[in-house]
């Protein structure tokens, strides 16, 4: 959904007033210019020269194939014909524009399924309800319909409705003008606005532009969108401090669309960003879902190490992903680089092995694990003293990311340890000693030939389907041998490559690929029965393991051997007593 927005020097001038301009392009209208005598207008000559004159500080850019004219799949037109039927039916005079990103991707030649509707002189809620009678005026039964409440304390102004038409949501937002008072940045009043207002409070020029629904033709009311979108500049309308401190949450979408379509970050706009007023309100005013949310769409998007990259080159690293007060051993300086170093290599070597090996949730959460691998051993307290991984709370509290994502990384940390002593033998296929690992007791009886299938059983027992992911982010703690080669890339991606398919292929060829789908072959009643107990307990679940243990050293064994030879064992130990 995009966020309808005006711009703020506009309150200052009550006299202004846009007058019609010739079209420039037959396609491209851009429909109004700014009077010259009004003080908006030095404002604005700043703004507008300002890109210019940072591209000549800074790389040159890519130029972008953008489409002359944005081409309506048959889905879309039979959207807009019901559209332009409602305003028809009712005798409406309103334009109808379609904002914001679904303009930019279809002038990309990109899909997009995001279609939000910016209004004149009317509420979404409203415009909705003609829509819902117009459908039912011409026999067509109407959709799903919702209203989503504005909340201004978290920089969401505007109130959006919601329908199903052609089985698409659509999105309705009303144009919009502010006025704020001098200390906050909730406005204190809000009024319809005009298309160009509108278009200076978007927050980045190649998301200002519109698709007029009524003349079909596309409108670039700052006069830098297309221009913009052609050299692949991230750029904002209106001064980026006033962008950001407007709704700061566009620092991490400047950075998302920066990392997704790589395109370059203005200079000036980076500077904003990393200013502290801005982190400031970044982490006081944002809320953390909205803040998770986008970091999800980065770390799930075709360029996560770039986006981060960003992050953290604009010191941002630490406000998004933000610490608990009271945390221990202390974060060393350089940590932030050093997660980017792991999320490179990582994203590296997922490119180099196959992204058919992980799917898109795998990858993700993979993503999250290599990235806070410098904080898998630093805790917090909670409020019963308990200790717990700082990457939960990162992860639950700072992203606000469900509990089975906090649950999953921190599973794959705990498993690199076990996995790091594994690798060696998996990837040599050699025997392993059990004096070589500490794991417990209930391996003693394991012969040394069966023990490496044992132990690595067990781990992915632990893991289950994440295992891959666990055995990737542990390759590279097993071939890279300090953070400073990590940081310097200087390591063998080829290398991570061949052992971690070479670890995967011994357990694949161990026949463990499932492992923690096979079910015990016996059960807990079956065990107090042998051992003549009166419930379970201690004894009981020290048995399972063995058992477990002996059903994984013998995988064509039956459920009368193990007990069977359950029961000569525990006689021997009778007997030992």
């Amino acid at each position: 959904m995009r966020v309808a927005v005006k711009p703020l020097l506009l309150l200052q001038l009550p006299n202004f007033r846009p007058t019609k301009k010739p079209n420039i392009l037959p396609t491209f209208r851009n429909s109004y210019s700014i009077p010259l005598n009004t003080p908006f207008q030095t404002t604005l000559t700043k703004t507008l020269t300002r890109g210019i004159s940072m591209a000549a500080s800074s790389p040159p850019p890519t130029t972008v194939h953008v489409r002359d004219e944005i081409e309506l799949t048959n889905v879309e037109k039979k959207i807009f014909d019901r559209l332009l039927g409602t305003l028809r039916h009712f005798g409406l005079q309103n334009q109808l524009r379609v904002a914001g990103g679904w303009v930019r991707d279809k002038l990309l030649g990109k899909d997009c399924y995001d279609i939000d509707i910016a209004l004149e002189d009317m509420m979404g809620s409203e415009f909705v309800a003609k829509v819902r009678d117009y459908l039912l005026s011409v026999g067509e039964e109407p959709q799903g319909i919702a209203v989503i409440p504005s909340n201004p304390e978290q920089s969401k102004h505007l109130e959006t409705a919601r329908m199903r038409i052609c089985d698409m949501w659509i999105d309705f937002v009303n144009l919009r003008c502010e006025e704020y008072s001098d200390d906050s940045r909730i406005p204190k009043t809000q009024k319809f606005g005009t298309a160009e207002e509108d278009a200076y409070r978007r927050d980045l020029t190649i998301n200002s532009l519109f698709y007029n629904i009524n003349t079909s033709s596309v409108e670039d009311y700052t006069k830098r969108g297309l221009e913009d979108l052609k050299s692949g500049r991230i750029v904002t309308p209106l001064p980026p401090k006033a962008t950001f401190m407007d709704d700061p949450l566009r620092v991490l979408r400047a950075i998302r669309f920066g990392a997704r379509f790589e395109f370059i970050l203005d200079e000036e706009l980076k500077e904003a960003a990393a200013g502290d007023d801005v982190k400031g309100a970044l982490a006081a005013k944002i809320s953390r879902e909205r803040i998770g949310t986008e970091i999800d769409l980065m770390i799930s998007g075709k360029q996560p190490v770039k986006a981060m990259a960003y992050i953290c080159d604009l010191k941002l690293f630490w406000v998004v992903f933000s610490l608990p007060p009271k945390f221990e051993p202390a974060v060393s300086e350089g940590c932030d680089r050093l997660c980017i170093g792991y999320l490179d290599a990582t994203w590296n070597l997922i490119q180099l092995i196959g992204c058919s090996t992980f799917s898109d949730e795998y990858r993700r959460l993979c993503l999250y694990a290599a990235m806070f691998l410098p904080l898998r051993k630093t805790i917090y307290k909670d409020n019963k003293a308990k200790k717990i991984p700082v990457v939960n709370y990162i992860l639950r509290e700072s992203l606000k990311r469900k509990a089975s994502d906090a649950e999953t990384v921190i599973n794959v940390h705990n498993a690199m340890e076990k996995f790091l002593s594994l690798i060696p033998f998996l990837a040599s296929n050699e025997n392993i000693q059990l004096s070589e690992v500490e794991w417990g007791k209930e391996f003693a009886d394991v012969p040394v030939t069966s023990q490496l299938r044992v132990l690595t059983g067990f781990l992915l027992r632990e893991i289950k389907d994440f295992w891959r992911v666990a055995l990737l982010v542990s390759t590279l703690l097993y071939k890279i041998e300090c953070t400073e080669d990590l940081k310097n890339k200087n390591f063998h991606l080829d290398e991570l490559r061949d052992t971690f398919k070479a670890v995967e292929s011994a357990i694949t060829e161990l026949g463990l690929e499932k492992i923690w789908e096979v079910k015990p072959l016996v059960n807990g009643s079956e065990i107090i029965k042998v051992l003549q107990l009166r419930s379970g307990g201690p004894v009981v679940r020290e048995w399972q393991q063995k058992l477990l243990a002996w059903q994984l050293a013998n995988p064509s064994g039956t459920s009368e051997e193990c007990l069977e030879w359950m029961k000569e064992t525990h006689s021997k130990r009778v007997k030992m007593e």
